[in-house]
């Protein structure tokens, strides 16, 4: 009740910020899915080629700042006594490890939330709201018209230009500068799950360049064939022919294994 209530009364005030589509009720990968694909298409009536660059945070839920997201929840418009209640929720807690027969020492917890609370999602929501909204202000100095997509710990940005080394050089800006606030909230990429990808109607031969990232800690992120987004399998011309054959044999092995199962039986 108390996470619906937080969400409530943000989305209603604006504080959330529109790319968020994950952590939020009423809200699944599915609508990121279809935001994705709707603005690939938009792209493409306008002769343009896509380009995106996910990225995944590290740790989301154990690294959420307990001095700062009282201050959010503050700037969020919400009733002092809401933000004081975290304050006393969140300090002051405890964990133990259990391995079989051991149990380790009580070990003091001043950072994160917890993995299975109900409250995790939307306070992760809340949380990274105000780095997204002040990464729109940093793109918006430097004139960068990109779309961005967040779902829980997995972003992505979306650019349309007709050249690709365009596109490239915006998204290696845009994605030094989320490391950047990131960082500042106690947050960090993981580096090695971050993916290039670029959507194209072109008929002819399609190679795209290589992102290099790695002047900031990052990788030469290499163009693939296919790319897997939020469970869904891409490929450059949206055909979505190896999501339907990869989900077929699934179901396929699923089916056989079953009846193997009855045959035991």
């Amino acid at each position: 009740m108390i996470g619906e209530h937080l969400q409530f009364h943000t989305i209603s005030n604006g504080f959330i910020h529109p790319s968020q589509l994950g952590g939020l009720k009423s809200r699944s990968t599915m609508d990121a899915r279809v935001a994705l694909t709707h603005i690939i298409c938009s792209g493409w009536v306008k002769n343009l080629t896509m380009s995106t660059l996910a990225f995944d945070i590290a740790q989301l839920f154990p690294s959420l700042n307990h001095q700062l997201l009282p201050l959010i929840l503050d700037k969020a418009g919400l009733d002092h006594k809401v933000s004081m209640f975290f304050r006393n929720y969140l300090v002051g807690r405890k964990t133990k490890y259990l391995w079989n027969e051991f149990t380790s020492p009580s070990f003091n917890v001043n950072v994160g939330v917890g993995q299975g609370s109900a409250l995790s999602p939307i306070l992760s929501v809340l949380y990274l709201s105000p780095i997204f909204l002040s990464l729109e202000n940093c793109l918006k100095i430097l004139k960068i018209p990109i779309s961005i997509i967040s779902f829980v710990d997995d972003g992505l940005f979306i650019f349309q230009n007709k050249s690709i080394l365009h596109s490239n050089t915006n998204l290696f800006c845009c994605y030094n500068i989320i490391s950047s606030l990131l960082t500042k909230c106690g947050l960090i990429v993981k580096h090695g799950k971050t993916d290039v990808f670029h959507f194209s109607r072109s008929h002819g031969a399609f190679n795209p360049p290589p992102l290099d990232l790695s002047s900031f800690g990052g990788l030469v992120l290499l163009p693939k064939d296919t790319w897997r987004y939020l469970g869904f399998i891409f490929n450059c011309k949206l055909t979505f022919r190896n999501h339907i054959d990869f989900y077929t044999n699934k179901a396929i092995s699923t089916a056989k294994c079953m009846k193997l199962l009855g045959n035991l039986t």
